[in-house]
């Protein structure tokens, strides 16, 4: 099992475990486009997403997304976790505890005050292993507005 940073040769299989994350969440999710998409925000001039593999046997078993932002509140940076997700067969086996550590130390190095994230309140089994790691839930409610063509 190896954890590294995502690379280009990687996009189709992250695209099938954003698939299988969205199946999973119970949400809809279409891949047209993700491959391009994904390929400029992680490796475009700009990246503006990075992305943490789990790999094993040739086979990427899992994913985690992070943005750094600016909390206006806080006056100071966080790191945002947008995906976290393992196939089914990696639970269990102490590898989210890797990739949230990774993470978590990126941010520490990056000077990140915090971390946050969400999840489905459906998904108790993520959220006892959040807490089980020390995470405190915030009780808000998610919003989206589609934003129409122009």
């Amino acid at each position: 099992m190896d954890i590294r940073y995502a690379q280009k040769k990687d996009l189709t299989e992250i695209v099938a475990l954003c698939r299988a994350h969205a199946l999973f969440e119970r949400a809809s999710y279409d891949p047209t486009n993700k491959s391009t998409l994904l390929a400029d925000a992680l490796f475009g001039n700009e990246p503006r997403l990075r992305c943490l593999v789990l790999e094993e046997k040739n086979r990427l078993m899992g994913y985690a997304t992070f943005i750094k932002q600016f909390s206006t509140w806080d006056a100071a940076y966080y790191m945002y976790l947008d995906c976290l997700f393992l196939r089914e067969s990696s639970r269990g086996k102490g590898w989210g505890s890797l990739l949230m550590d990774r993470v978590l130390s990126i941010a520490k190095t990056e000077n990140c005050s915090s971390m946050q994230w969400q999840t489905p309140d459906f998904n108790s089994n993520a959220i006892a292993f959040y807490r089980k790691l020390g995470a405190t839930s915030k009780t808000k409610e998610r919003f989206e507005l589609t934003i129409p063509n122009l």
